[in-house]
Parts: C-alpha cells; structure tokens; sequence
C-alpha cells in the first residue's frame, strides 16, 4: 500500500505549519525578488515593490477566498460561519489574481507609477509563484484530475513519490497540478529568455505574453479536474475565465500595436526605460 507523505512539514505548538503554506511564501518571496531585481533594471525602487507586495498579499488572499465563496454560494449562504474559515480550505487562483491587478492599478496611481512596466516586472514573478505554489496541492493531495491506473502514471516516466501521493483512497488520479506547475515552467523559460530582446516587445507584452500562456494552460488543465467550480452546474468557471482573458490578451495585443502608438509604449518594455517620476 502506498503511503502519502504528510502535509505537516512541522509543529510550533500547537500550531501546525503546512507544507502547502511554506511553498505559497516561498513563491511570494521568490516572486519579489525577482520583481526587485528586475526592477532595478528598469529604475524602479525596491521599495516599491515591498510596499506592493504588504497590500497585494493579504487582498489577493482576501480576493481568492471572496471568488471561491461567490461561486460556491449554495453552500456558503446555509453555513455563513464558513465563509472566514480558509484554514478548512477553498481558494481561487483567479480571485487572487484580480484582487492583485487593482490593487496594482491603484498602487500605481498612487506612486505615479506606469502600471504596463510595473505589470511586465512582476508578471515573470507571479507565473514562478505559481509554478512553485501547485505543489502545495499535491502534498495535500487536491487539486487533482480524474481516476487514472498505475500503468498509466508509469509511462509518464514519473519518480515514484509522485505516484505514490496521487494514490488516494484506494485509486490512482490524474496529477494535473505537475501538468500546470510544468507547463507554467516552460512559459516563464520562454519569457525570462525572450524578454530582454531589443525590439521584440512593446510595453506591456511581456504581461499580456503572461496571460495567454497562463489562460491556455489552465484551460487545458481545468477541463481534467474534479473539484472545479461551475456556473450553473455546466460551465466550469476557470475555462470561462480562461477563454475570456486569452481572446481579450490577443485582442488587447493587436489594438495597442496597430491602433494605440504612444510614445511610451514604442519605448518598448524589452529596454532598459529610465523612469522619473518626479
């Protein structure tokens, strides 16, 4: 029989700390360093971005719980004292997502800040955050897809911990967070390669470059998992939301290139751009 590992990493009292948390911070913490030094090329001060990063972290988690209870309000509307509990677990991606892409546009606003440079700095970080973060899924063992058999993981040419976690309950499944966390992998590879190519992206591209990777990629990976939300029972609202941000990516895309041609923007994002904002 298989032996799943634990999702305790270790205990402080009484208080257990998760391994599932540990990753989410490393991914925070990675995706700021990451941010900072990028920043630096670009004339934007790290204190802006720690700034940033104290109020995106606690709304972007407030938001991903918020978008989880909208869409499972049949429940949440019978158990009100629920609602809070996001220690029993119930977040979205998406929701945090959001909650983080207005608190940027405000922040930017607000430190007089371009918000398409501040997007294309952080955006590498965020798909290495995520990238980082599945994996907290799979040692909780959720997250996954559909019953699968044990021949079928093994021609995956998978190490065996990993099999071995996706047994559970007495079946094998689908480890869709290894198929996100990797393809996610091979787009932040492509983008940290191609990103600092002169004359390859405008302003804003390397973010836009982001969502159409990322929206393909769960759309895939969504339509294999079993712990989806739905609107109306039918549709799967992450593959809703997928489609929607790949099409409006691309079509944002074609129109700032073809139609929208400021002069900041044909600075492009692929160069160093000294940034003043005083």
């Amino acid at each position: 029989m298989s032996l799943a590992l634990n999702p305790v990493a270790f205990n402080l009292g009484p208080l257990q700390v998760k391994w599932y948390g540990i990753l989410m911070a490393t991914g925070v913490l990675v995706a700021t360093l990451m941010a900072i030094n990028e920043g630096k090329k670009r004339h934007i001060m790290p204190d802006d971005f720690i700034d940033f990063l104290l109020w995106a972290v606690p709304i972007g988690f407030i938001g991903a719980r918020i978008y989880y209870v909208v869409f499972e309000w049949g429940y949440f509307s019978q158990h009100p004292d629920q609602i809070i509990a996001i220690w029993n677990g119930g977040i979205a991606i998406y929701g945090g997502l959001i909650a983080g892409l207005i608190v940027l546009l405000i922040f930017c606003h607000q430190r007089m800040l371009p918000p398409f440079l501040m997007l294309d700095i952080i955006a590498p970080g965020v798909m290495a955050a995520q990238v980082i973060a599945r994996w907290g899924n799979f040692m909780n063992q959720e997250a996954h897809g559909a019953k699968t058999t044990l021949s079928f993981l093994e021609s995956l040419h998978l190490p065996h911990f990993i099999i071995q976690q996706m047994y559970i309950n007495g079946s094998y499944y689908q480890p869709t967070y290894l198929y996100e966390s990797t393809l996610n992998l091979i787009g932040l590879i492509l983008i940290l390669s191609l990103r600092h190519r002169k004359h390859l992206f405008k302003r804003g591209e390397i973010f836009l470059s982001y969502v159409i990777w990322y929206s393909a990629v769960r759309f895939f990976v969504e339509g294999m998992r079993t712990d989806s939300l739905y609107i109306a029972n039918t549709i799967r609202v992450s593959q809703a939301l997928s489609l929607i941000l790949f099409f409006g990516a691309i079509i944002l895309w074609i129109y700032r290139r073809k139609v929208v041609k400021p002069k900041w923007y044909l600075a492009g994002s692929g160069l160093k751009y000294p940034y003043n904002r005083d």
